[in-house]
């Protein structure tokens, strides 16, 4: 979550009078993440999210990413369901810019997840996937390992070094990855971006998974390897916690048991996962302005976790 665009009273007033969620008291923009405008809404009523879609998403994709929160909520998922208009849309416009108003789910995101934590995580994510797979959608992943590595053939190798110089040889090393990349495993909605901060728990319990709005249909696998690479590190990508890891695992497989050919597929995938953040980080680094309320994130974190798969394979989900 970030702020891009900077709205007035007015236009949060305006907005609220829209939907039938009583009147505004107070806006508060979100600045974590890098993607979408976002502020913490409060209203008569109670207290909503408020996002305005920036970058990376199509907007004529909006009725799969709105739809998919509101088939999972009713599904039982812990997702926030998305808030209708007065005339039953689920989203609006704001100066030319697509705006959707998401109900508040309470709890707090881990900031040192526990094996505890990472095992709720686990079979959170598993229903999350069950569910999927009864929605009538479906959207290709257009951040899967061959268009994150394209994004980096796309860049200019002189800025990636800018960034690090460890990024200068990098896109060669996507385009080999992609090269072994499985194709056929199980598949469903995926989130692909469960990092700790896309999850609320109370008392250990997961109470709201957000922000799919990199969500698609792609290998299960992927996503819980996606998932195991965002929780099991240091921010830095160090000090990889093995009981955290081992407990997503765990807590996933106690939902939904993972197959022989997608375990055996899971270093990869994770690899893959790695390749996804250093690619869309440092495209971010690269174009995000000056001037905009966001924490740029460093691309080098998940190229230290790319070398711990690469290096450890299978050990690393044992």
């Amino acid at each position: 979550m970030a702020v891009y665009t900077h709205l007035g009273a007015e236009d949060f007033a305006g907005l609220i009078a829209e939907y039938d969620v009583g009147d505004l008291v107070s806006a508060k923009g979100i600045a974590e993440g890098v993607s979408n405008s976002n502020w913490l809404l409060e209203t008569t009523r109670g207290r909503y999210i408020l996002t305005m879609y920036e970058r990376r998403i199509d907007i004529a994709q909006l009725p799969f990413f709105l739809g998919l929160l509101d088939h999972l909520a009713r599904s039982g998922c812990a997702v926030p369901a998305t808030i209708h208009d007065r005339h039953g849309a689920s989203h609006r416009e704001i100066d030319g810019k697509a705006v959707a108003l998401i109900e508040f789910l309470p709890g707090v995101s881990p900031t040192r997840p526990t094996p505890t934590q990472a095992a709720a995580v686990g079979s959170a994510l598993a229903k999350v996937h069950l569910a999927g797979q009864s929605f009538g959608e479906r959207r290709a992943n257009d951040l899967a390992p061959k268009d994150t590595a394209e994004i980096l053939r796309d860049s200019d190798p002189a800025k990636l070094t800018d960034i690090d110089g460890r990024l200068a040889d990098i896109a060669e090393r996507a385009d080999r990855l992609v090269a072994r990349w499985p194709q056929s495993l199980p598949c469903s909605i995926i989130h692909s971006d469960l990092f700790p901060d896309n999850v609320l728990m109370l008392d250990g319990a997961v109470s709201g998974i957000i922000d799919f709005y990199f969500a698609a249909y792609d290998m299960m696998a992927y996503d819980l390897a996606v998932t195991h690479a965002a929780w099991c590190f240091g921010a830095d990508g160090t000090n990889f916690d093995s009981a955290v890891g081992k407990s997503i695992v765990q807590g996933y497989e106690a939902i939904r048991p993972l197959t022989a050919e997608e375990r055996e597929a899971l270093p990869i995938l994770a690899e893959g996962a790695c390749l996804r953040f250093v690619a869309s980080r440092a495209e971010d680094w690269l174009d995000t302005p000056a001037d905009a309320q966001v924490l740029r994130k460093d691309p080098i974190d998940f190229l230290r976790r790319w070398d711990f798969y690469a290096e450890k394979g299978a050990t690393a989900f044992a």
